[in-house]
């Protein structure tokens, strides 16, 4: 059951199930039989570990997965730092974030034909520091084409969760391979190598780097047992090991920096794998919305997807909220999103359609909007007048309106390109003067 469409079939197979243990061989008896590191592996496959937690935290809480691959990752050079990147260009001179409580919508970023996924990556805003392994950071992409076909990357700062929105997304990772479209969202651990490619042309989507921690499915509480996003719902690629021989270069996102190396013969050489740390995907369309069916407007935590708890109990370091295809049958009730302001910061975008039963032009898809820390946000004068004198009748938001918000418990800078380069679209919530003042 899902309300998604998509452009293009997955012809990948996945195992099944969030944030349990998995394993996967390409190669029968890939995958040593009890011990995890055998003396002598099966066909001289060489053990690696890749821990995405400390080896001492709680059982329930462990990242670690034990990979047999036909090299170590170790072959390969010094890295060095790549200095005339796009991307290392763009972070020195937005080396310093710039703040303000104003609220920001930004027109759809233009597809860049001539970039990948890297090069076309734009840091927006973040906080925190990967070096204290405390924050986050967000990005738009674009791209026009692949990766070139020995190129692998991946971040030693964070885990990555990727959101596209237009087109679709192949990720080669060592753990196998995942079909990530428009609809869907995926997560690459810290550390773990990926190759993007683009199977039906130009991509456009958003990306959150975690610094801290890692995504937990939120608790169920009052709910119940079911509901939201289902555990089993997640899709884990299954191994697929690459045997060249040709070198592959490597580009490490370190301390926020690019830095290259080049790995004696390919990265992907992952035979078998067990564990609990890989890669994952998730198709948005599948969310089991929970929705009010008497009065009032619920608050939007009941559309989380995933969460990462801060040290705060409550407070998310960032919670990933979908807004997808529901019925609204609130009674005598403000339906749409009430004027608010939040201890949260709120960064939201547009898969496609519109957040709400109204679908925005289809030019502003792809749209994307900060609301910061305390910042006033809510409708427009003519929003908010049709939404308050309207007859109330149930209402299904359709499968075609569908958005995304990361809500993080992070004051978010803006860098200086989020502020000057791209294409601002004027401010709905900023209405100084046009709202009619109620009488008593």
């Amino acid at each position: 059951m899902t309300t998604s469409t998509f452009e293009i079939d997955d012809k990948f197979k996945y195992l099944n199930g969030f944030n349990g243990y998995h394993q996967s061989e390409a190669a029968e008896g890939a995958i040593p039989s009890v011990i995890n590191i055998p003396q002598k592996s099966k066909y001289g496959l060489y053990t690696e570990r890749i821990s995405g937690s400390s080896f001492t935290v709680p059982r329930k809480d462990s990242k670690q997965t034990w990979l047999y691959r036909l090299l170590p990752s170790t072959c390969h050079e010094e890295f060095s730092l790549i200095e005339n990147h796009p991307f290392n260009l763009n972070q020195a001179s937005d080396s310093k974030y710039q703040y303000s409580p104003s609220q920001s919508t930004w027109a759809p970023v233009r597809i860049a034909k001539e970039a990948d996924f890297i090069t076309g990556l734009q840091l927006i805003g973040g906080a925190g520091n990967p070096t204290l392994k405390e924050g986050l950071a967000y990005y738009v992409f674009t791209a026009g084409k692949s990766m070139p076909p020995n190129q692998a990357f991946y971040s030693a700062d964070g885990d990555f969760l990727l959101a596209p929105q237009k087109g679709s997304l192949d990720l080669l990772t060592e753990m196998g391979y995942l079909r990530v479209r428009a609809n869907e969202i995926c997560v690459v651990p810290r550390g773990i190598r990926f190759h993007v490619s683009l199977p039906t042309g130009p991509v456009r989507g958003f990306a959150l780097e975690l610094f801290e921690g890692h995504f937990e499915l939120p608790e169920l509480g009052p709910i119940g047992s079911t509901g939201l996003a289902n555990i089993r719902d997640f899709e884990i690629p299954t191994a697929s090991y690459d045997n060249s021989d040709v070198d592959m270069d490597i580009i490490a996102k370190f301390a926020g920096q690019l830095h290259g190396t080049i790995h004696r013969g390919s990265i992907f050489n992952v035979v078998g794998w067990q564990g609990t740390y890989y890669p994952y995907k998730y198709d948005l369309g599948k969310f089991n919305t929970i929705g009010s069916v008497s009065y009032d407007h619920p608050d939007p935590s009941i559309f989380t997807v995933l969460t990462c708890p801060s040290s705060i109990p409550g407070e998310a370091v960032v919670d990933v909220a979908v807004f997808g295809p529901r019925w609204l049958v609130m009674e005598k009730s403000y339906r749409p999103p009430y004027f608010h302001r939040n201890t949260m910061s709120e960064f939201a975008f547009l898969i496609k359609g519109g957040f709400d039963v109204t679908p925005l032009p289809p030019q502003l898809e792809g749209l994307f909007s900060l609301s910061n820390t305390m910042c006033a946000h809510g409708a427009d004068p003519e929003s908010w007048k049709q939404a308050t004198e309207k007859v109330l009748q149930p209402q299904k938001i359709p499968p075609g309106n569908l958005g995304v918000m990361f809500e993080s418990r992070y004051i978010i800078g803006l860098t200086k390109g989020a502020n000057n380069t791209l294409m601002k679209l004027p401010g709905k919530s900023a209405a100084f003067g046009e709202f009619e003042r109620a009488k008593i």
